[in-house]
């Protein structure tokens, strides 16, 4: 345990001491509110439990990030694709199914799309929007389709594809990804 995370159990342990209750029934207290800001949440339990502003912030952090321990899918992409971009899951389907077949690499989900690597970084798939999902390629050398737009230098990817069904998933753009595989490693 690191030094950072000796002090927060300390401090967790004398706000403990200080209430006469445990973390999970300050957290449960807390929550059960119904307040979603972090500064009301903090000076609720400033107010009601009598603590100073450090401990008060610090109990309030444990108490949000019990809810989302708690809620968090098993499966990242399923935190991905959810509510209003669950449909775009099938493009995303789509694609890894066709580049699955390319050969070894990683797939890094991230909070918001999902980065594929070989030695480098190759594309990064994911709904950018409600209504759009975009495919990201890292490739240098000359692309064209018509779905691909150049993005300007200084970013990850040097084209965007937008995609708004797994049916505009077609072979030249599949083409266009292999080239970006294969460059990267």
């Amino acid at each position: 345990m690191s030094v950072l995370d000796k002090a927060a159990e300390t401090q967790l342990a004398n706000i403990e001491t200080k209430t006469g209750r445990s973390r999970a029934e300050l957290s449960k207290d807390i929550l059960a509110q119904g307040l979603s800001r972090h500064g009301e949440m903090v000076s609720w339990v400033k107010e009601t439990w009598g603590l100073g502003h450090g401990d008060a912030n610090t109990l309030v952090h444990v108490a949000r990030r019990s809810v989302e321990d708690a809620g968090a899918p098993a499966d990242p992409l399923d935190a991905i694709y959810s509510g209003t971009k669950a449909h775009q899951r099938p493009i995303h389907d789509a694609l890894m199914k066709r580049i699955n077949g390319f050969g070894a690499f990683e797939t890094a989900p991230k909070k918001s799309y999902v980065a594929l690597r070989r030695k480098k970084q190759f594309a990064m798939l994911g709904p950018k929007t409600k209504d759009r999902f975009e495919l990201g390629i890292n490739l240098k050398d000359d692309a064209d389709h018509p779905l691909m737009k150049a993005v300007p230098p200084g970013g990850m990817c040097q084209y965007i594809v937008s995609l708004h069904s797994p049916d505009e998933v077609d072979d030249r753009i599949i083409a266009i990804v292999r080239r970006a595989y294969d460059a990267a490693g």
